[in-house]
């Protein structure tokens, strides 16, 4: 056993004892035969890993719809970085994921793999892909998608996104009916395909053709919401199964109103965080002070965008900085230099929202939440950004992507099928104070993996936690379990960091 190895297996039996996996037998769906796969070069968008590794690049072909394996096919895109260790250390391919829906896996398997520890890179093929309608595997379209990416104030573009009377909620109705006619219109007859359901036989598809007997499987975020769906279909072709930062088992806008509610609370503590380091950035000493600069600065941007950043622009940088504590500092520092100078540099992403990869995402995000099941009714949309408002009346709506689905141009499909008792115990992960992912989605989605683990991370509040936080305990049990099959014999709670330190001014 290597060194590495031996270590984390020294440290996980202390922490857990030791549970057998077991190996079904019950038949299987048929899986979709594919010739193996022939990997070469990879696109400019996949780094290199660093030597000696190397990155290989292929194409799986699918059927666009499973139940006519003899229609229409589409590409997946594949890559892999292979295990470090000897063949005796090998324990198959890890696919992962890292979330969306709409996200490119295809860089995942380089940039991924070289968090994870060591241990893990020598047992693993590392496989990434990009899955159905997105990156290189046949991308959704959906042209402006109801001006979506319009200048504010412009086209279809309102100043503030945050519809607060009647006209406003109307105004806000009909971009989400542009947005699913643009979607139909882009994407066609492949619309409603581009579903979890139809990814998951993807990946089936894509464990045959890599002449694999069983899969293991990495998902954050949404992937996570993709490897339960896998385990609903496949459960006796799943090996390991870590599922990072859940989304949980409720439909999509559901689940988009509970991140709403998440975000609002995460604020509050982003508030405290910079009340609690007013000489740094000089925004307030308390949370109610942070708060008007906050509104301030909004509200300028609502009345004024800097060179098209608005008000839309804004919530989708506080969207995003929520999600990540190390982010804070950043969007505190972009708060005082708009107070002070009126410019948006520090708030505004490295990468330009209206771009081809953003495009890519934002459609692929609405076409695959809205192929996953119902949407909700126009009437229940408002209803929730209603009771978001009465909450608080400044509500950050990025998140609430499964809007569009309420005009949807397909029939509703039946709600995507999550778990099975049949699978083998996975190990799921959460951070205890995660706003993207909220905590309860792990714990609802365990009960529907009998003998599965969660992995709790407290006093953190971030998104992304295996081989992203840095916690030796979280990392220590996932790769116990990944690497030696070591399921804990009960719930694992880890010792977060807490909040963190300011970084230094630039």
């Amino acid at each position: 056993m290597p060194p590495a190895l031996r270590r984390t297996a020294l440290l996980c039996a202390l922490l857990t004892s030791t549970v057998p996996l077991t190996t079904a037998t019950a038949a299987e769906p048929r899986a979709t035969a594919a010739p193996p796969l022939r990997f070469g070069a990879c696109p400019a968008s996949v780094p290199a890993p660093p030597a000696p590794d190397r990155v290989e690049c292929g194409t799986v072909r699918v059927p666009l719809d499973h139940t006519r394996p003899d229609g229409a096919q589409i590409p997946i895109a594949v890559s892999r970085v292979r295990a470090s260790g000897t063949p005796a250390e090998r324990r198959g391919v890890l696919l992962v994921n890292p979330g969306g829906p709409g996200g490119s896996g295809l860089p995942y398997a380089v940039t991924k793999r070289a968090k994870l520890p060591e241990a893990v890179r020598r047992a693993y093929d590392v496989i990434g892909f990009d899955p159905r309608g997105t990156g290189h595997s046949a991308p959704a379209g959906c042209g402006p998608m109801g001006g979506l990416f319009d200048a504010p104030g412009t086209g279809s573009a309102p100043l503030d996104p945050v519809p607060r009377d009647r006209p406003g909620e109307r105004a806000y109705l009909d971009s989400q009916r542009r947005l699913a006619a643009d979607c139909a219109a882009g994407t066609g007859a492949a619309l409603p395909h581009l579903s979890t359901g139809e990814t998951a036989r993807d990946m089936d598809a894509l464990r045959a053709a890599l002449g694999e007997p069983r899969l293991s499987y990495l998902g954050v975020s949404y992937g996570t919401y993709l490897g339960a769906a896998y385990a609903a279909q496949f459960p006796h072709r799943a090996d390991k199964l870590v599922l990072d930062s859940v989304v949980g088992t409720e439909d999509w806008h559901t689940f988009d109103v509970r991140q709403a509610q998440a975000l609002l609370r995460q604020r509050d503590v982003l508030f405290d965080w910079l009340a609690r380091h007013a000489s740094r950035f000089g925004l307030g000493s308390t949370a109610r002070e942070v708060r008007s600069a906050y509104q301030r600065t909004r509200d300028g941007l609502a009345a004024r965008p800097v060179a098209g950043f608005g008000a839309a622009a804004f919530d989708r940088a506080v969207y995003r900085a929520l999600g990540r504590t190390e982010r804070w500092t950043a969007l505190g520092d972009g708060l005082r230099a708009y107070l002070d100078s009126g410019v948006v540099e520090r708030l505004r992403p490295a990468e330009p929202f209206d771009g081809p990869a953003s495009r890519t995402y934002e459609a692929a995000n609405r076409v695959v939440k809205c192929a996953d099941g119902p949407g909700p009714t126009p009437g229940r949309v408002l209803a929730d950004i209603r009771r978001l408002r009465r909450a608080d009346p400044q509500p950050v709506l990025t998140g609430l992507e499964a809007a569009a689905c309420a005009y949807w141009h397909t029939r509703p499909a039946p709600r995507t099928a999550l778990g099975s008792p049949e699978a083998p115990p996975a190990l799921l992960v959460a951070s205890a104070h995660d706003p993207v992912t909220p905590a309860a989605g792990a714990r609802a989605l365990a009960r529907t993996l009998p003998g599965s683990r969660l992995v709790t991370l407290h006093h953190d509040y971030s998104h992304g936690v295996f081989a992203s936080r840095g916690n030796q305990c979280v990392d220590a049990t996932v790769t116990a379990y990944l690497v030696g099959g070591t399921v804990p014999a009960g719930n694992v709670h880890c010792e977060g960091p807490g909040l963190p330190e300011p970084s230094p001014r630039p």
